[in-house]
């Protein structure tokens, strides 16, 4: 049955209000402060990690091998402590959770500016990677699909250009910070920010649930809407181990591994690369801020094209489409070529993001989303644990990345046949 105004009143009077009061749908709100999340995610994301790289290589007399196993052994562990992450977050809630993910964070950051040999350097990829590409990103995502049902793809995208807007901001900032000062006080700026800025807006703004409020998913505003939405709040929601009994999960779990495996090689790798095609270090830094304006565009049709589509036709068409990313960096020899490979890249990053999104609230539902994505960032993390290291032994036993890239080409392939095999799950009566 809809919710009465007399239901809404009452729950009104015995929950939590909303810390504003507006007549824009509160959820959109809650896209704003996730998407701040998202962006204050970038410490912990490749695209700044590979500013740092060749600092680390000069400071700590290490080889490129030797980093890349030290930052990939830390995402694989931070990937396994995500189980932990989505566990806590279904127990105690977004707002709780994402507060104190930003504090830690921010003190991970602090950390980092003190490394001084393999173990502070291990210790502190391990936090940044945990608490920044892996909570930041999880907590946000499963806490836009709590208030968003019928236009959660458009929601989910408009949250994800803070990601996208991060990685646009930080490699200059971070290569700026550290040629006019040091890595080091390039890592103490990252965490002052992170907690003065961030950690305070999460814990006054975000509210769990829209039902906490009480307010149904999309803002039902009519007795038609507030129907459908409350059908919508009642979807079907499968527990973690009915999902993993499905063949669609599995599947879609490889193909959310694959573009952080291949994203993340080729971006914490970036600088040596287009080194090998006589690009500077300034013009690299440049190119890593040009993708994400690029997939700010795609992302932006994507969020309203996957609500109108076959998710997983969607994903195996955006998987086909990025193929052509390691194909163009390997061929790119000029300068224009380069830029090509940016704009295929930032395209088929800003069209998978949404899909990838999208399929595990649409499959699986909302009530054990956060154990579930926590399986699925856990995937995530795992693949831009593999690509690095890929890449970095490459480059120091074969002499170049050629070989690692040409697999890439392959990894995507195999992702859009198993995306376009995996149609929404049925319970088997």
């Amino acid at each position: 049955m809809p919710l009465t105004n007399d239901d809404m009143v009452s729950k009104r009077t015995c929950m939590p209000l909303v810390p504003i009061q507006t007549t824009i749908y509160y959820g959109w709100y809650i896209v704003l402060i996730s998407g701040w999340a998202i962006f204050f995610s970038g410490p912990g994301q490749a695209y700044s990690n590979a500013v740092f790289i060749e600092s680390y290589m000069a400071q700590f007399h290490m080889d490129r091998t030797t980093v890349s196993s030290i930052y990939s052994l830390a995402t694989m562990i931070a990937g396994i402590l995500l189980f932990g992450v989505g566990k806590l977050t279904d127990r105690y809630g977004h707002r709780v959770m994402m507060t104190w993910t930003a504090v830690l964070l921010g003190l991970a950051c602090l950390w980092n500016s003190f490394a001084a040999g393999t173990v502070t350097l291990f210790i502190g990829f391990l936090m940044i990677r945990l608490f920044g590409q892996g909570s930041m990103f999880l907590i946000p995502n499963t806490l836009v699909s709590q208030w968003f049902v019928k236009r959660r793809g458009r929601a989910l995208s408009f949250a994800g250009l803070g990601g996208l807007l991060g990685a646009a901001v930080f490699p200059p900032v971070n290569n700026w910070l550290i040629e006019a000062y040091s890595w080091q006080t390039a890592w103490r700026v990252l965490g002052a920010a992170i907690l003065c800025c961030f950690a305070p807006a999460a814990f006054y703004w975000v509210r769990n649930k829209p039902e906490d409020v009480g307010l149904l998913p999309d803002h039902a505003s009519s007795d038609s809407d507030q129907e459908s939405s409350h059908s919508s709040a009642g979807e079907d929601s499968w527990t973690l181990s009915e999902a993993m009994r499905t063949r669609a999960f599995w599947f879609i779990l490889v193909c959310t591994a694959i573009p952080a495996m291949v994203y993340g090689g080729i971006t914490i790798q970036i600088f040596s690369i287009l080194n090998e095609h006589q690009i500077d270090r300034m013009t690299t830094a440049f190119i890593l801020s040009f993708v994400p304006l690029i997939s700010f565009i795609c992302s932006l049709f994507a969020g309203f094209i996957v609500e109108r589509v076959r998710v997983h036709t969607m994903l195996g068409l955006t998987f086909g489409l990025n193929m052509l990313t390691p194909a163009l960096l390997i061929t790119a020899q000029s300068e224009t070529m380069i830029y090509l490979f940016a704009m295929i890249w930032g395209a088929g990053q800003g069209l998978v993001n949404a899909p990838l999104s999208v399929i595990w609230p649409n499959y699986f539902g909302r009530k054990h989303l956060a154990k579930i994505n926590s399986v699925t960032t856990t995937a995530m993390v795992f693949g831009s644990a593999l690509g690095p290291i890929q890449l970095g032994w490459a480059y120091d036993h074969i002499g170049n990345y050629n070989p690692i890239l040409w697999m890439m080409v392959i990894f995507w392939a195999i992702g859009a046949l198993l995306a376009f095999s995996a149609p929404p799950p049925a319970r088997i009566p």
